[in-house]
């Protein structure tokens, strides 16, 4: 269940903007510091953040406390999440993140399908794999090859075949047993 819950569970834009709307966050701000404060928000926003030729990470942006109105403009159109309208679920990372979600599902259908006392440990080893996907950008893309390079391997070994072949983890695959 922890692992459908981080692939469903994505920190995208409007969650961050909720996040740092919530009164909860400043409050606990304000208790941390005395005197004159103020935030400074490091983002690296789609689109706008320039990639350093150094490390081929985009390099984060500072905003100042005039971002909070556009956090708080995000937080309200939250439920544009995933339809036409959004203008983020187009980004590489979050197609990447539906698609995960949709293989992982498939796979929890084939665990259903194939599991016996022979594969259990290998469908509950194969079941954790997503927890390793964390982070965003350039970190979570090779924490998602890791962990899909340990997924093929072990599925080749939960389905009884040598572990040789790769497997593409994010293409659709029949659920077992149906024709096609």
């Amino acid at each position: 269940m922890l692992s459908l819950f981080r692939l469903m569970a994505i920190k995208d834009e409007y969650e961050v903007a909720r996040l740092h709307t919530d009164p909860a966050f400043e409050a606990k701000i304000a208790a941390l510091f005395d005197g004159d404060w103020s935030l400074r928000f490091q983002l690296a926003p789609p689109g706008l953040a320039r990639v350093d030729s150094r490390t081929g990470r985009p390099r984060k942006i500072a905003f100042g406390p005039w971002i909070l109105p556009v956090f708080r403009l995000l937080a309200r159109v939250r439920r544009i999440r995933g339809t036409w309208l959004d203008p983020f679920g187009r980004t590489a990372e979050r197609r990447m993140e539906r698609a995960l979600l949709a293989g992982y599902e498939r796979l929890l259908d084939e665990i259903v399908q194939r599991l016996g006392p022979g594969n259990a440990q290998t469908a509950i080893e194969l079941a954790a794999v997503p927890q390793q996907m964390r982070g965003f950008g350039l970190v979570k893309d090779a924490n998602v090859k890791a962990a899909q390079e340990r997924q093929a391997l072990l599925l080749a070994r939960f389905r009884g075949e040598p572990a040789s072949a790769p497997v593409e983890l994010s293409r659709p695959r029949q659920p077992v047993g149906t024709p096609g």
